[in-house]
């Protein structure tokens, strides 16, 4: 199991599942971030929170914790 959290800079990877519970991952899934979308990472801050990513077309800071709740492949 590899998680957006791991995926190196300038990779991209395809959202697998979402774990997590109620609010959070419904945040998650309003920001863009559902099953099979693809996300490419663009950067990752010095002590890696937050990270930058480019979903659907648009840029998005996720959390470091937010980042581990979402699998890919």
């Amino acid at each position: 199991m590899k998680t957006l959290k791991e995926v190196a800079c300038g990779q991209s990877a395809r959202v697998k599942k979402l774990t997590g519970e109620g609010p959070v991952k419904r945040r998650i899934m309003d920001m863009g971030i559902t099953k099979g979308v693809d996300v490419y990472v663009r950067k990752v801050a010095p002590l890696g929170d937050p990270v930058e990513v480019t979903v659907r077309g648009y840029e998005l800071s996720l959390r470091k914790s937010d980042a581990e709740m979402i699998e890919v492949e």
